[in-house]
């Protein structure tokens, strides 16, 4: 099987190497890549904005599966382009990115389907006094959402009133572009975050196990929000009995409203929970894995990921792909059964710890050289994913915010995490930054 993979940060590292490591054989391709991904695969430089070019590369190529990392490409349209000429995608359409283009759209979308979320309302940059009026009713925190995509770093949680009209002010001044001149804004959940991240078909899907992410950039969730700072995964509290209870009352319904919309939800839907009480409301929906929880979740991954994708790309879901899936033999309308959760209790747990350049989400300076064994991978217990590095004269550099994900597997949470330190501690560059608490809310529980 040829594979194609689009994207060239940790989160497609992780999935060309769970692909490299299919029974289904494979050559995969990865436009446009990192150092890290081209010890796997076969590095390209396309225009993902170029459909002409990436279906001609397709044919050319006889590719049998395309996957879309990132979410601008998804929004763009690229999979309905690559869907018309007959190449089996793995990533949702256009319209069904919306889900994430637009949190309005997801927003009045899970209104429509009774899919449990925080209390909203939205505004356009001409409706601030609105806005003023409609949060002076509202008890702090208050969370203020841009529109559209930000890279994961449009929302803002405000302590109080007075910073968040400053906050809503900067939102439609232009802060995150074109994708701040709408907002959302919502009510403060309180509980724990939980990411799941469902393979969905059109008409069917199946969840892998749950993960738990760091957004904030500072230690004790302080700070401004960020792509990810570190994940682990699984996530202990978060029994099989709470995750069925998600697939009844947010997956499934989403994966049928899709279809009844006429926009049938093939890819990965990434579910955002915030988890209270056993109750489960959704805090934002994506439509590609997620970065960094892909680290912890595809690293723990058992089963033939390429098989698992493919079937979902061409509609017809294959769950023997993956291993431990004890009860898949039944179909999406016997739901009670498990029939769409994998084993969400591996032996092992996965802790990834992010290794930023200081400054990061804001200014940052590139360039540095990384010392170390940043290509590390011992008997799969420990994975350096490359995020923001590239080759300049035969040293490895920096080239991004999120530089490397150290990853690693331990039999449980405190292991994994011991392991993970001792080699971001090892691998250095001028300007590193990481966040020292990765796992640590995990740790207590245990």
């Amino acid at each position: 099987m040829k594979i194609l993979v689009i994207g060239s940060g940790g989160r497609e590292h992780a999935i060309v190497r769970a692909l490299s490591k299919s029974e289904t054989k494979t050559k995969i391709f990865c436009s446009h890549g990192n150092p890290g991904i081209a010890k796997l695969a076969e590095c390209i430089k396309l225009d993902e904005n170029n459909f002409s070019e990436m279906i001609k590369f397709c044919k050319e190529k006889e590719i049998s599966l395309v996957i879309i990392g990132p979410e601008q490409p998804l929004a763009n349209g690229l999979s309905d382009a690559l869907r018309n000429e007959n190449i089996p995608v793995f990533g949702p359409s256009k319209a069904a990115a919306q889900l994430e283009s637009s949190k309005s759209f997801a927003k009045n979308f899970m209104k429509k389907y009774n899919i449990p979320t925080a209390k909203f309302a939205t505004f356009d940059f001409s409706q601030f006094d609105l806005a003023k009026d409609y949060i002076s009713k509202m008890t702090t925190p208050i969370v203020i959402k841009a529109d559209g995509l930000a890279g994961g770093k449009g929302v803002v949680i405000a302590e109080n009133l007075t910073v968040a009209i400053q906050n809503i002010n900067e939102f439609f001044d232009g802060a995150f572009g074109n994708a701040s001149k709408k907002i959302v804004i919502e009510e403060f959940m309180q509980g724990e975050e939980v990411s799941i991240f469902a393979i969905c078909d059109g008409n069917d899907f199946v969840t892998l196990t749950p993960s738990q992410d760091h957004k904030r950039i500072g230690d004790n969730d302080t700070g401004k929000n960020t792509g990810g700072m570190g994940s682990y995964s699984p996530v202990k509290f978060f029994n099989e009995k709470m995750l069925q209870k998600v697939c009844n009352e947010i997956i499934k319904p989403t994966i049928e409203g899709m279809k009844n919309e006429g926009n049938p939800f093939i890819g990965c839907l990434y579910v955002g929970l915030m988890v209270e009480n056993g109750n489960s409301r959704v805090v934002e929906f994506n439509v590609r894995f997620g970065d960094p929880e892909t680290q912890s979740v595809l690293t723990l991954f058992k089963g033939d990921f390429a098989k698992l994708l493919y079937s979902a790309a061409i509609g017809k879901l294959d769950k023997t792909a993956i291993q431990n899936n004890s009860n898949i033999q039944n179909d999406n309308s016997n739901i009670q059964n498990n029939s769409n959760i994998q084993n969400n209790n591996p032996k092992e747990v996965a802790c990834c710890v992010i290794l930023a350049s200081n400054g990061y989400p804001e200014k940052f300076e590139t360039g540095f050289e990384i010392t170390g064994n940043a290509y590390c991978e011992q008997e799969n217990d420990i994975i350096v994913y490359h995020s923001g590095t590239k080759e300049v004269a035969d040293k490895l550099v920096t080239a991004g915010g999120r530089v490397l994900g150290i990853t690693a597997i331990g039999e449980d949470i405190k292991i994994a995490i011991d392991k993970a330190y001792k080699v971001a501690k090892q691998i250095d560059f001028a300007n590193k930054y990481y966040r020292n608490d990765i796992g640590k809310r995990e740790l207590v529980r245990n």
